[in-house]
């Protein structure tokens, strides 16, 4: 065989085809390029999967926790209805109804006398001995 080539053979090879000593520069690309396709939408799913958590810390609703687990939820049984519920109870502001009540119930606890403090078992027994 001799080393020269064929007349109709291209003498310059793109640059996609792997060389002699078995390099691949577009396999190489594309291994990185779906990497990072992975890595991005990984982010992405996260990312989107956190909006409901993010929207209760910026608005500072007080059921916050009932969204991070409904988000949670979502997240691992792949189930939208809890994402959608979680996005929902973000976005409204439910009134504060523990707010009022522990004031009533403060109030009250300072108009009554010291001896509505005791059971009433304790006091039957302190009427029968007088």
């Amino acid at each position: 065989m001799s080393g020269e080539l064929h007349p109709l053979a291209p003498h310059t090879l793109p640059p996609f085809v792997g060389a002699a000593d078995g390099s691949d520069p577009l396999f190489s690309a594309i291994i990185f390029i779906v990497i990072l396709a992975v890595l991005g939408v990984g982010v992405f799913y996260l990312k989107l999967h956190a909006i409901p958590e993010q929207l209760a810390h910026k608005h500072g609703n007080t059921q916050s926790q009932l969204i991070m687990v409904l988000a949670l939820l979502a997240l691992f049984t792949h189930n939208n209805i809890f994402w959608v519920a979680a996005l929902i109870l973000a976005l409204l502001k439910l009134p504060d109804f523990l707010t009022p009540i522990n004031s009533i119930s403060e109030s009250l606890k300072k108009l009554t006398p010291e001896e509505a403090d005791t059971p009433v078992g304790a006091l039957e027994q302190t009427e029968e001995k007088q």
